[in-house]
């Protein structure tokens, strides 16, 4: 920069300092320099006045830049003034900066001696960027065709720039086409536009124009390019790109070697990504992110925790995002050791209270079962997002604590939060699990309101609680209405029709299931058994058994077994299901031997029902189920010396009955009982009623149903358990 002739040779050697000092950004030798100035008064103009100002504002001393710019003259401001604090306060990339370096324009435009000029607007334009404020934006467009500047190259790009950040990417095409100049930043830009609103092919074709017209690639156009690649159908474009990459040279760039692993793993090609990540020589965190991340996201969450421990090993940092995908890979595997360790590093690296990081902990946290340490890791954000409320919510739903979940979205409707898709997919999960069909009417009402459309998965979670809150006429409208239907949906209803006793319904919707085109996943199968158990159809189930493998290739998995016993047991076929049980190719553990067991109890075959319930306890079964059934068999058989065996069993292995449980919802309020419970405000006034409801009964003649054992086996239980024991067990623990 040369210095202007007006100042005399003992100040020019001052000055020049001054300047090298804004280069270098040495503001504490600039700031002696000030004050030198300041206390000798030898210097005095605005190009002394803007020098100062522009160390201040490359420096990042903003606040010392808005005092110095405030104590100049209005009429002595000229545009380097204006810019240097405009461009400051732009490039700060906050939100309140941004805000002052819009207001700071608007200003200038009120002042009557300077006219802003490319630079003016290029920090403008980026203002407008980082706040997504398109209004102030289109303001600032209108002012560069006003004074000639919309032409300038620079202010084109940032322009681009600020529509492609704001949304509004056709808008930054049409600027595009009519750009008389493009550099590689505006080439560049569009790209990224399209890949950001995921508009890949658009982002391809601007790639391959620029290909015709430029001569040369740079790496910035051939990242932004691969960003866009986010799906399998793009991976061949993403070859193409890579062999342009190695053609031109930019492969040993670590940031287009990032480029390429991260698209591979987007799109699904983990073998490539793994080559290319290999190939790398110059590994950054970005570069180890990119391939950690693609493991979790494609289901290869153990070589995910493989990966980042020996990423740890090598020495490299993590990155925040790094450890999102790490601890995503721990929420797979449910891996909550793991987990609690990447929690306590982020910590260590100061991630710890870093949004996306506490969110996926949440996540983490929520699908290991752990929600003590779900909603402590909640409860450290002051202001949780929507992601966060999400998270958390639908933790409480996966981990049956329904009335927790739906308690969780009323406190998120009074932080004024707006759900998402998701949040509303989990309250309606909530919802079909109580039964809870007022609420579940709520929810649909506010769906309507928040303007969400029918499609998956919010049309799949609605469907299905109408259905299995048993309003099948409006589970059935849902369905149709949904535009597109996924299996999940098509199992949602086909379970829902199963549940509520329209078992015919069900197989009939399969039928057009296929008829559609949509392949059957295991729960299909396992719905549709579950049809063919309810209504006795033994053949059909045998059909659907051996359709799953001979024409979906299918593997039977224990689910399946288990509907198989279920329906042979059902229908009587008791000696058949024991054969099935003991050809299983399956480890089922101990679950189809507990079904035999209780439909020989229901079918009286003692013999049988002793076999099972004997392998039962030979396996070490910890339900009380299995135990309680064998010794009732005992029971029946008049055989207490096994009675006694079994219950010894029991207690020495300690198992414990669980209480039973109900609800019930009365005028949005859902009420629950559990055994032995005397929480309820209103429980005597229950009890009393309950005592009527019995002397009503017994005033009919109602007679308590024994399972019809000999009149031996009721005098012993008589004699040894008490008449009142029998009658509460058989009226169900009231």
């Amino acid at each position: 920069m040369s210095l202007p002739k007006i100042f005399p040779p003992q100040h020019r050697q001052l000055l020049q300092d001054l300047i090298e000092c804004t280069h270098n950004k040495n503001i504490l030798k600039g700031r002696t320099l000030h004050a030198r100035i300041l206390k000798t008064g030898s210097i005095s103009s605005i190009y002394v006045t803007n020098t100062f100002l522009n160390l201040y504002a490359k420096t990042n001393h903003l606040s010392h830049a808005l005092t110095l710019f405030d104590s100049i003259n209005d009429n002595d401001k000229d545009d380097v003034s204006w810019n240097s604090l405009i461009n400051a306060f732009s490039q700060n990339h906050s939100s309140s900066s941004s805000s002052f370096a819009i207001s700071l324009f608007r200003r200038m435009m009120r002042a009557n001696n300077v006219i802003p000029n490319a630079h003016t607007l290029a920090g403008v334009f980026s203002a407008a960027s980082n706040l997504s404020d398109v209004v102030a934006g289109k303001q600032a467009h209108s002012v560069a065709v006003k004074t000639g500047c919309s032409g300038d190259v620079y202010v084109g790009s940032s322009l681009l720039n600020m529509y492609c950040k704001t949304g509004f990417v056709f808008d930054a095409r049409k600027l595009f086409d009519r750009m008389p100049e493009r550099n590689t930043v505006s080439w560049a830009t569009m790209i990224s536009g399209y890949a950001s609103s995921d508009i890949a092919d658009k982002a391809v074709e601007v790639f391959e124009l620029m290909r015709r017209e430029e001569e040369i690639q740079n790496e910035f156009a051939l990242t932004s390019v691969l960003s866009a690649l986010t799906s399998d159908v793009f991976v061949y474009t993403g070859r193409q790109v890579h062999s342009l990459a190695i053609k031109n040279g930019l492969l040993a760039i670590v940031s287009v070697a990032n480029a390429l692993v991260t698209m591979y793993a987007k799109c699904g090609s983990l073998d490539d990504a793994v080559r290319t990540f290999e190939f790398s020589g110059d590994k950054n965190s970005i570069t180890w992110s990119a391939m950690v991340t693609g493991y979790a996201q494609g289901g290869d969450s153990d070589k995910a925790l493989k990966l980042f421990n020996k990423m740890h090993s090598s020495g490299v940092l993590p990155s925040e995002f790094t450890l999102v995908g790490v601890i995503n890979a721990c929420s797979d595997l449910c891996a909550v050791v793991e987990g609690k360790q990447m929690h306590s590093f982020a910590f260590k690296l100061g991630f710890g209270l870093q949004l996306y990081v506490l969110s996926a902990v949440v996540d983490m946290y929520a699908k290991c079962g752990s929600l003590a340490d779900a909603r402590k890791g909640f409860e450290c954000v002051q202001q949780p997002d929507v992601v966060l409320w999400t998270s958390i919510i639908t933790g409480y739903v996966q981990n049956g604590d329904y009335e927790g979940g739906l308690n969780l979205y009323g406190k998120m409707q009074m932080e004024r939060v707006i759900p998402n898709e998701l949040t509303m997919a989990s309250v309606l999960r909530a919802c079909s699990s109580l039964a809870a069909l007022d609420q579940g009417k709520q929810m649909h009402a506010r769906i309507i309101k928040y303007g969400f459309k029918l499609e998956v998965p919010i049309g799949s979670a609605l469907s299905a609680m109408y259905t299995k809150c048993g309003s099948l006429d409006d589970g059935y409208l849902i369905f149709w209405r949904m535009p597109s239907r996924d299996v999940i949906s098509w199992n949602a209803m086909i379970s829902g029709l199963s549940q509520n006793g329209h078992g015919n319904k069900a197989l009939e919707l399969f039928e057009k299931m296929l008829l559609e085109g949509i392949k059957p996943d295991p729960v299909t199968f396992v719905n549709l058994l579950s049809a063919c158990s309810h209504m006795g159809l033994v053949d059909r189930g045998w059909e659907y058994f051996k359709m799953m493998f001979d024409e979906f290739n299918i593997a039977p998995m224990v689910e399946h077994y288990a509907c198989m016993v279920d329906i042979l047991s059902r229908a009587g076929k008791l000696n058949e299901a024991k054969e099935f049980i003991e050809s299983a190719t399956v480890d089922h553990g101990l679950c189809l031997w507990r079904i035999l067991l209780g439909a020989c109890k229901n079918h009286r075959n003692y013999e049988l029902g002793v076999y099972a319930g004997e392998k039962l306890v030979e396996l070490g079964s910890p339900e009380s189920s299995a135990y309680v059934l064998l010794s009732s068999i005992y029971t029946a058989l008049g055989d207490r010396e096994n009675v006694e065996r079994v219950r010894r069993i029991m207690k020495a292995r300690g198992v414990n009955k669980e209480p039973g449980c109900s609800w019930i919802e009365l005028k949005g309020l859902v009420h629950v009982f559990v055994v032995g419970d005397n929480q309820h405000p209103q429980v005597d006034e229950i009890r009393l009623e309950l005592e009527l409801l019995t002397k009503l009964m017994i005033d009919e003649g109602y007679q308590p149903l024994l399972d019809r054992l000999p009149e031996t086996v009721i005098d012993n239980l008589t004699d040894q358990e008490g008449s009142d024991e029998i009658q509460i067990s058989v009226c169900g623990g009231l």
